[in-house]
């Protein structure tokens, strides 16, 4: 975006060589394809040299593996293919080999019934104990624009041949779950309200078992007349009914959600502004758990306490990718509108990580000031809005031949 591909380029190489690096915690070896988390740079002052540091896990504070950031490299490659017309890079073997690995992880065959990508805790931007396991929508949908941008990239030649097959198949599974059983409108959630149970025959409505009465009482007044959004999780006999702002604006900017789907996320996000942009974009999630909830699904963690962190903080750095979900559904506005909440304060501020308290009014109580995402979030989202040609290297259009969903459920309300 600031004409230096060559820095983008650089990045891409130097994290795809600690790919090949042995990754082990304990006794345990990962899987080959497996991407950093994060690398640190050691200097070495007597020999005048500089050594990638890479972390696969091991020193996370879970000792949990990375899944999102496999997607991201696959991601960046395709941006900076789109951005600079070079293709030579993504065709090099290694490239392709590493794409290869990443894919192979997520594409292999086990015991899963759903197309969805079974997680731990902690695998992601929220990288501490938060109820994020299972089937988390930031991973499905970093998964569905990961395989999207892969569609472009692998070369269709002897093992990229069979690779395409299992990409296409994949996408078609995943969109027609992810349209059909994340999505929630009011439509939707009347349903759930009046759920049967028990139902076991291949007919079932209720497919997952969801007792009506685990409906949290938060989602009824959420949930506005003209709106809708992915939740956060979905499994046997479970709903996470959390919002989740990478998840859903991820879902935009690749086209797992429908036209129909991305513009009521968008007036979902225009008529809970108070809960979800308050006085510092954005929330990573709401609401909050608290409570005697907050101390079984986080395990008392003193950092996710309430509205703080990952716990229903305000991270400014989302705010670039609510502003490319604000171009591609033609609702600049919005963004216009929290870039302007932006300027208020967060330059003032330090650049702060994170904002806590319920409208984010508050530096988070451990956030790291001068934080380089911080900084990025705000520059990107700037670039975007003054030059919307930008978005086409982080948007993909919608796949027509992939399935919509089949409305029993009613689609949200479109202007």
């Amino acid at each position: 975006m600031n004409g230096e591909p060559e820095v983008v380029k650089t990045f891409l190489q130097k994290t795809l060589r600690l790919q090949s690096w042995e990754k082990k915690i304990d006794q345990f070896q990962l899987g080959e394809g497996v991407m950093p988390a994060s690398f640190k740079v050691m200097h070495d002052p007597h020999k005048g040299t500089e050594t990638l540091i890479a972390d696969f896990g091991e020193s996370a504070i879970g000792r949990v593996a990375p899944v999102d950031s496999g997607f991201w490299w696959i991601i960046l490659l395709r941006a900076y293919t789109k951005s600079t017309g070079d293709t030579s890079l993504a065709e090099k073997p290694e490239c392709q080999k590493g794409m290869h690995l990443i894919l192979s992880l997520c594409l292999s065959e086990g015991f899963d019934t759903f197309p969805t990508l079974l997680c731990a805790d902690g695998c992601s931007m929220i990288d501490r104990r938060m109820g994020v396991h299972g089937y988390p929508i930031e991973i499905q949908a970093l998964f569905f624009m990961a395989l999207r941008c892969a569609m472009v990239l692998v070369k269709p030649e002897g093992a990229g041949k069979e690779l395409m097959e299992r990409i296409v198949k994949r996408l078609h599974a995943l969109s027609y779950h992810m349209r059909n059983y994340f999505w929630m409108d009011l439509k939707q959630l009347n349903d759930i309200y009046r759920y049967k149970t028990e139902e076991y025959s291949h007919t079932a409505v209720n497919k997952f078992n969801v007792m009506p009465d685990s409906l949290p009482d938060w989602v009824f007044d959420f949930i506005p007349l003209h709106g809708g959004y992915f939740i956060g999780n979905i499994g046997p006999s479970y709903m996470d009914f959390r919002w989740f702002c990478l998840g859903n604006c991820i879902a935009i900017l690749s086209s797992l959600a429908t036209q129909e789907q991305a513009t009521a996320i968008m007036d979902l996000i225009e008529s809970r502004w108070e809960e979800l942009v308050g006085e510092m974009p954005l929330k990573v999630c709401y609401p909050a758990i608290e409570n005697h909830e907050w101390r079984i699904v986080t395990g008392c963690d003193p950092k996710n306490t309430r509205w703080s962190y990952h716990n229903g903080g305000s991270w400014p750095v989302l705010l670039w990718l609510l502003t490319a979900a604000c171009i591609k559904t033609g609702r600049p506005q919005i963004a216009r509108r929290a870039i302007e909440l932006v300027e208020t304060r967060l330059s003032k501020d330090g650049w702060p990580e994170y904002y806590d308290g319920k409208q984010g009014r508050y530096v988070g109580k451990q956030a790291r000031k001068y934080q380089t995402w911080s900084v990025t979030g705000y520059l990107v989202a700037k670039m975007l809005i003054e030059d919307p040609s930008h978005l086409g290297m982080i948007s993909i259009e919608e796949d027509r031949q992939m399935k919509k969903p089949v409305l029993r459920r009613s689609s949200s309300w479109t202007i």
